[in-house]
């Protein structure tokens, strides 16, 4: 066990950085959390010297909380980074600073360009050569956005002064003293900027939203050298970066799905579900069009839908209803009854996702009566959460022809067997969970070993330790007719019939 991993996860509230041996066994942990800026209403920020910050602390919290002989700094054979997507930031290529805050993917302060947008057919096709949607979501419009309102920053983008990048790109920026200026195709695929076929940048794209080619960094594949450690008080000199994936991308290779139709959910505030679809670009109306990664020279590519309510409609029930103290009590609550006795809930706490995105639709609690307990609400909440996801992989697997056997499940709530299981029997598919539920970062370090040559890809599957794994107790029927009453209720939901 002389070689080791340094994986470093850099998400939207806080930095991690895991240590992982040849075995890829967790030796060292370090998290640190960052503040988070809101400077007008659904506006989103963070300061890169804060990420960078708590990037640095975590990492030495790791180095701190390993033990054992034989682990040395020195021994650290190569990094891994995933991190939040969209988020990007401008810095000056001499200094290293940032000229403005970082832009986060949460802030909608570019809707009204996405607005003028949808109607331009060049832009349209613009957004399907990126696999994406018009939205603020992504990065390239809120870049647009930034040179709008500042045209100062705009002129020194043209003249190749600045630096953009997603988060990625800004931290191995750093880790190599300024050396490398690259990013990988997973986090390249979600700035709008990107053609998702031709893994290059678009010069399309570019002139739509008035982008200086020379501000962009260099596409490389998910497992290539990105540049090396310099000049760190932290980290000896020389340790490559050889793995970055964008953190639902580090999710679906930390859940070893590597073939054609393999799934992953990660139940967070809201739930992702990335499907892998090889080397096959699928086209969806319903979801986005995405790079899996890029390893051994060879693109996967993925179908990828977001339910926007999960997890934080078990903390409404807490923080809103009072029905609960601790999240983790809802599976006791919701066990106390066997159905939730035609009570139904549709989380659209913050609009729905896919496949409707219906931004301003409201959540849905009815089906009431006298007899309504608090136990039926607890798991008409955990009914609710399933169905939006089942609905969601349906439309994954009816748009990518492909055939789900089983769903890859990681992320906090899916800790809760009833949640599990009602989503087992929605899917009529089995559902998967890790020992590991560390996935993401997991993912990070995969990519990392991958490229220094220390794992094969299609070795990840034996390093897997499965915890638990649920099979559908539903006939059939029963789940075509609880998914065909569920799609009633959305559609009587936005039709405003409630």
């Amino acid at each position: 066990m002389g070689k080791y991993i340094l994986s470093i996860d850099q998400g939207t509230t806080s930095s991690r950085a895991f240590i992982y041996n040849e075995a890829f066994d967790v030796i060292g942990k370090g998290q640190q959390t960052f503040p988070q800026h809101y400077p007008k209403a659904g506006w989103v920020e963070h300061d890169l010297e804060e990420i960078w910050s708590s990037v640095e602390g975590s990492i030495k919290q790791a180095i701190a909380s390993v033990s054992g002989a034989d682990f040395d700094v020195q021994k650290i054979v190569a990094i891994g980074i995933t991190n939040q997507r969209e988020t990007f930031g401008l810095w000056d290529r001499v200094t290293g600073k940032a000229v403005a805050p970082a832009i986060v993917w949460q802030c909608r302060r570019s809707a009204k360009i996405c607005e003028r947008l949808r109607k331009s057919p060049a832009a349209k096709k613009m957004a399907r050569d990126a696999g994406l949607v018009l939205d603020p979501y992504f990065s390239g419009t809120k870049l647009t956005w930034m040179f709008e309102n500042d045209r100062s920053i705009y002129a020194r983008a043209k003249k190749g002064e600045l630096a953009f990048g997603n988060i990625d790109t800004f931290l191995i920026w750093r880790l190599s003293a300024g050396l490398a200026h690259v990013t990988d195709t997973t986090n390249a695929s979600r700035t709008m900027l990107m053609d998702l076929k031709k893994l290059k940048w678009n010069p399309s794209a570019l002139k739509i939203l008035k982008v200086p080619s020379a501000i962009l960094p260099k596409i490389l594949d998910s497992d290539a050298c990105f540049g090396k450690t310099k000049g760190l008080k932290f980290l000896p000199d020389g340790i490559p970066v050889h793995g970055v994936l964008g953190d639902q991308h580090a999710a679906l290779l930390g859940q070893a799905c590597l073939k054609d139709g393999e799934t992953k959910v990660t139940y967070g505030t809201g739930a992702f579900l990335v499907m892998n679809t090889g080397k096959n670009l699928k086209r969806s109306k319903r979801a986005l069009s995405t790079v899996a990664w890029t390893l051994g020279g060879k693109t996967s590519y993925a179908l990828e839908g977001s339910v926007f309510v999960a997890g934080a409609a078990v903390q409404w029930l807490r923080d809103g209803l009072n029905l609960i103290q601790n999240s983790s009590e809802i599976e006791a609550l919701a066990s106390k009854v066997d159905d939730s006795d035609g009570v139904f809930f549709i989380p659209a706490l913050a609009g729905l996702g896919s496949p409707y995105w219906a931004p301003d639709a409201k959540g849905l609690l009815g089906g009431i009566t006298r007899g309504t307990e608090k136990a039926h609400v607890a798991r008409a909440c955990l009914d609710g959460i399933a169905s939006s996801v089942a609905e969601v992989v349906d439309v994954l697997r009816t748009d990518s022809k492909l055939k789900l056997k089983t769903i890859a499940v990681d992320g906090g709530a899916c800790a809760n067997d009833i949640l599990m299981q009602t989503q087992s029997d929605l899917l009529q598919a089995k559902v998967r969970r890790p020992i590991d539920v560390e996935t993401t970062i997991r993912g990070a370090a995969y990519a990392a070993a991958i490229g220094i040559g220390l794992i094969k890809l299609s070795d990840i599957a034996k390093t897997q330790k499965i915890e638990k794994e649920f099979s559908p107790k539903w006939t059939k029927k029963k789940s075509a007719d609880v998914m065909a009453l569920w799609r009633r209720r959305i559609k009587g939901l936005l039709a405003g019939a409630y």
